[in-house]
C-alpha cells in the first residue's frame, strides 16, 4: 500500500502508541482521584501538557484538551460568541475554512444572530489582507482564518492577521489542524489567542485534540461538569489519548526540520513530474516554483486533470492500493465541487477533476514514482472514454488548463 492521504489522517508512530499502552491496563486511574494509581494519570496528562505547550511556546496552562480539532474549533467560535456579544456579533471569517468553522459559523448566524463577513481568497488561496482590515467595524469581537488549508495547502498570512486583530482589539483564533507539526509555530510571534489543533493529524492518536487559549481571553466552559480542564472543559479526561497527543507533539517539535526539508524536496519533485508527464492538469494552491507565489504546506500537492472524474481517478488508484483523496474527509461522499476549488474561481469540471496528495515523512521517491506511472496511466484511460476529451482533441473544445 502507498498511502498519500495525510492531510486526512496519519498513522500512528508506534514509538507514541508505546508510551499510551500502560494508560489502558496498568496505569488507568482517574486523575481526579487521590490515591498513587490515579496521580499517575494526572502526572502523565501534566507533562502532555507542558510538551503540547512548548511546541507552540505557550504556557502550560494555556492548553485544554479536546476530542478533536472540530470541538476546538466549535468551542472557540461559540464560547467567544458567548463571552463577548454584549461587544457586538460580528465574525470575520473565509470561504475556504474548514467545515468545522463554516458550519459552526452558519449555526451561530442561524440561531444566535450572529453576523458573518466571509472573506474571499485570491486565485491560490491566500487571504488579501486590506480586505481583512476593511472589513472590521466596531461590532467585530473574532477573525477566524485557518492557519493552512486542508485541501491545496496554502500557508496564509497568520502573523500579519494576528497584527491587525490585536491593533484593532479583536479576537484571533487560527484552525492549526494541518498546520500543527508541519511547520514551525509560536503563538506569541503570531498574535494568536486561540488554536485548535488534533493529534491524528501529527502521528498522534484519533479522538485527541487541544484548543490553546491565551490567558486573559474570557471565554467560559464548552462542557459542563466536573472541575476537569481548570473548569473550562468537563469529563474525564482521555489519558491515553492525551498521552499519545503529548508524545506525538514532542516528537514533531524534535523533527520538524527533518520533515519538512524531506517532504518538500519530494512534493516539488511530485508536481514536477506530473506537470511533465500529463498534459492538461492544473496545480491548485500555491506554486512552489513562483518566487513571488505564496507558501504551501511541504506535504501537499493538489492537482486538477482536465477532462477526468476525481471520483473515478481515486477508485482506479485504490485498485493498485494507493491511497489518496480528492479533498476535505469530512467532506467525503458529497457530490458538490469542492468549496475550496470554487473559492479559488475553478471551474465544477476542474473542481470535479481534482486529486489531493499528501506526504508524511515515511514517504519515498520510489512511492511517488509508482504514483506518479499509475497516474499517467489511468488518466490516460479516463480520457480516452471522455467525450470532452475527444472534442478537445478534434479542436472543437478548449482548454481550461
Amino acid at each position: 500500500m502507498i498511502y498519500l492521504d495525510n492531510a486526512a489522517t496519519t498513522r500512528t508512530d508506534p514509538e507514541v502508541a508505546a508510551e499510551m499502552l500502560p494508560f489502558f491496563s496498568e496505569n488507568y486511574g482517574n486523575p481526579s482521584g487521590i490515591y498513587g494509581i490515579a496521580q499517575k494519570s494526572r502526572a502523565a496528562v501534566t507533562a502532555a501538557r507542558e510538551k503540547t505547550a512548548h511546541v507552540i511556546g505557550c504556557r502550560s496552562d494555556e492548553i485544554y484538551f479536546t476530542s478533536c480539532g472540530s470541538e476546538a474549533d466549535n468551542w472557540a467560535l461559540k464560547a467567544a460568541f458567548e463571552a463577548y456579544s454584549e461587544k457586538g456579533k460580528h465574525i470575520i471569517t473565509t470561504k475556504i475554512e474548514h467545515p468545522a468553522i463554516l458550519n459552526t459559523c452558519e449555526y451561530l448566524e442561524r440561531e444566535r444572530g450572529a453576523e458573518i463577513t466571509r472573506l474571499d481568497v485570491d486565485e491560490d488561496g491566500v487571504v488579501d489582507l486590506r480586505e481583512l482590515e476593511a472589513a472590521i467595524r466596531p461590532d467585530t469581537i473574532l477573525i477566524s482564518v485557518m492557519t493552512a488549508n486542508n485541501e491545496i495547502g496554502t500557508i496564509e498570512p497568520i502573523r500579519e492577521i494576528g497584527e491587525i486583530a490585536r491593533r484593532r482589539g479583536v479576537l484571533f483564533h487560527t484552525d492549526a489542524v494541518q498546520a500543527f507539526g508541519q511547520i514551525p509555530m509560536n503563538v506569541d510571534e503570531l498574535n494568536i489567542d486561540m488554536l485548535s489543533a488534533s493529534a491524528h493529524k501529527f502521528n498522534g492518536p484519533k479522538g485527541a485534540g487541544f484548543l490553546y487559549i491565551r490567558k486573559g481571553v474570557g471565554i467560559r466552559s464548552f462542557l459542563h461538569g466536573g472541575a476537569q480542564e481548570h473548569n473550562r472543559r468537563a469529563g474525564t479526561e482521555n489519558v491515553p489519548g492525551i498521552v499519545g497527543l503529548g508524545a506525538a507533539a514532542k516528537k514533531a517539535e524534535e523533527t520538524l526540520v527533518r520533515k519538512m526539508e524531506k517532504e518538500t524536496r519530494l512534493r516539488d519533485y511530485l508536481i514536477r513530474r506530473i506537470r511533465e508527464e500529463v498534459p492538461n492538469v492544473k496545480l491548485n494552491g500555491p506554486d512552489p516554483a513562483d518566487a513571488k507565489g505564496g507558501e504551501r504546506l511541504p506535504n501537499n500537492v493538489n492537482f486538477s486533470f482536465e477532462f477526468v472524474e476525481g471520483e473515478s481517478l481515486l477508485i482506479m488508484l485504490d485498485m493498485r492500493q494507493i491511497c489518496a483523496s480528492s479533498g476535505s474527509a469530512c467532506s467525503s461522499g458529497s457530490l458538490s465541487p469542492s468549496h475550496v476549488l470554487k473559492a479559488i474561481g475553478l471551474s465544477d469540471s476542474l473542481a470535479h477533476g481534482a486529486l489531493r496528495l499528501t506526504l508524511s515523512a515515511e514517504t519515498t521517491a520510489e512511492e511517488l514514482d509508482t504514483t506518479v506511472e499509475a497516474i499517467r496511466e489511468i488518466v490516460e484511460r479516463l480520457r480516452g472514454m471522455s467525450p470532452k476529451y475527444e472534442a478537445y482533441r478534434n479542436g472543437t473544445l478548449e482548454s481550461e488548463t
